[in-house]
C-alpha cells in the first residue's frame, strides 16, 4: 500500500507561500474590469501567471501581440510603495498603491471615454 500526505492547510508563523496569488474579491475586480472592456471592444484575452514573488494578469488587445496592460501583486512591496501595480505596454510603471481599486482607476477612466464617444 501506499502512503497517505497530508495536504498542507495552513502555513506556519513566519513561512511564505510558495506562490503568489489574487484573492477572490481582487479576482473579481480584475475580472469585472476585463469583462467591461471585453464588452467595449478593447481587450480579447488575458493571461495570468502566479510565481513565488509575484501574482500577475496581463490583458491583451490580440493573443498575438505582447499585453497592453499588465496588473501585477507583489507582497513584499506591501509596508514601501505599495503591492498592487500597473504597467503599460511598454512597460512603463502607470500606476502605484496599496489598494487594486486606485491602482485600476486609469483603466476605468479609459472605459468611460470609450462608452462615452
Amino acid at each position: 500500500m501506499g502512503t497517505i500526505s497530508h495536504f498542507p492547510t495552513s502555513l506556519s508563523v513566519g513561512q511564505k507561500p510558495s506562490q503568489v496569488g489574487f484573492e477572490r474579491q481582487e479576482l473579481k475586480q480584475i475580472l469585472d474590469l476585463y469583462g467591461r472592456m471585453v464588452a467595449a471592444g478593447n481587450w480579447r484575452d488575458y493571461a495570468m501567471d502566479f510565481t513565488k514573488d509575484a501574482a500577475i494578469f496581463h490583458a491583451f488587445r490580440r493573443a498575438a501581440e505582447r499585453a497592453e496592460y499588465r496588473i501585477e501583486k507583489r507582497p513584499s512591496l506591501r509596508n514601501k510603495q505599495g503591492q498592487y501595480t500597473l504597467f503599460g505596454e511598454q512597460g512603463m510603471t502607470l500606476k502605484r498603491g496599496h489598494e487594486l481599486g486606485p491602482v485600476l482607476a486609469p483603466l476605468e477612466r479609459k472605459l468611460m471615454k470609450i462608452v462615452g464617444d
